[in-house]
């Protein structure tokens, strides 16, 4: 039977896998426009969007699960960002591979406390999907670039650039891309990467007129069989954890799926 830092380790590869593949998939005019550069290194990836207009695309993570986290390793890293003139990028390391010099590790290399995700897993066997009112299903190959714009208006991210890159990633066949509609018109978005014996849950959002109604939990309800259709055995996810005293609608939805916190990641910040 897998251990949860098994599947933690499955997790965190299938994590970095798809964020690499949402970047490098872009066309070659794209990349020149956001200033992308994708590269492999000590088992993880690092990305590096230098005119990332929202500061999340530039990270580095699925490292310390196939070679050790070390100082040498985290400065090759950073090298990256300062050659490509990157003005910041979020180290994302699971807990328990932060290598006991850690803190020295961040002073040398300008590295600080961020905040912090919570990973999660769950056994496709013993989830118990939601449902919604709303109706359900795989995007069509004309509707991608809708369901790019719906992604990117719910997390707030400007189009221009980044849609195009979405759209191209999703042709990847890792991906499974799914909305939900309420009448012709897409309302909420997500996607599935097939990893393995992962099925990895990421982007998730539903635009403002229609939270509240189920979207999240009928989208993971079809992706859950959508993983299991091509045989994985484990769903993953990340999301923020909540601050004290607030919740977090999609940490909720994955735990009464029957997803279950592996452990807290806290996000790492490099700046030049």
């Amino acid at each position: 039977m897998a251990t949860d830092e098994t599947v933690g380790a499955l997790a965190e590869l299938a994590e970095a896998e798809f964020m690499f593949r949402y970047e490098s998939g872009a066309s070659a005019d794209v990349r020149d426009a956001l200033g992308i550069r994708t590269a492999r290194m000590g088992g993880g990836v690092v990305l590096s969007m230098r005119h990332d207009p929202t500061g999340y695309w530039s990270k580095a993570l699925g490292f310390g699960v196939d070679e050790p986290v070390t100082g040498e390793l985290i400065a090759q890293v950073c090298d990256v960002y300062r050659a490509e003139g990157t003005p910041s990028a979020v180290i994302q390391i699971a807990p328990d591979r932060l290598p006991a010099d850690w803190d020295e590790i961040c002073a040398r290399e300008n590295i600080t406390a961020g905040g912090v995700w919570v990973k999660l897993a769950g056994e496709i066997d013993a989830l118990k999907p939601g449902g919604t009112d709303l109706r359900v299903g795989p995007v069509p190959d004309e509707s991608v670039h809708e369901w790019a714009s719906v992604v990117l208006r719910c997390f707030g991210m400007p189009e221009e650039h980044l849609g195009p890159m979405l759209t191209a990633s999703v042709r990847d066949p890792g991906f499974r891309p799914f909305a939900a509609w309420d009448g012709a018109e897409m309302v909420a978005a997500a996607n599935l990467f097939v990893h393995g014996e992962v099925g990895s849950l990421n982007t998730g959002a539903t635009l403002p007129t229609h939270r509240g109604r189920g979207a999240q939990s009928g989208l993971l309800a079809a992706r859950v069989a959508a993983a299991a259709a091509a045989g994985c055995r484990w769903v993953t996810a990340e999301t923020g954890r909540p601050a004290p005293g607030s919740s977090n609608p999609s940490l909720d939805n994955m735990r009464r799926l029957g997803m279950s916190p592996l452990y807290e990641r806290r996000n790492w910040v490099w700046q030049a």
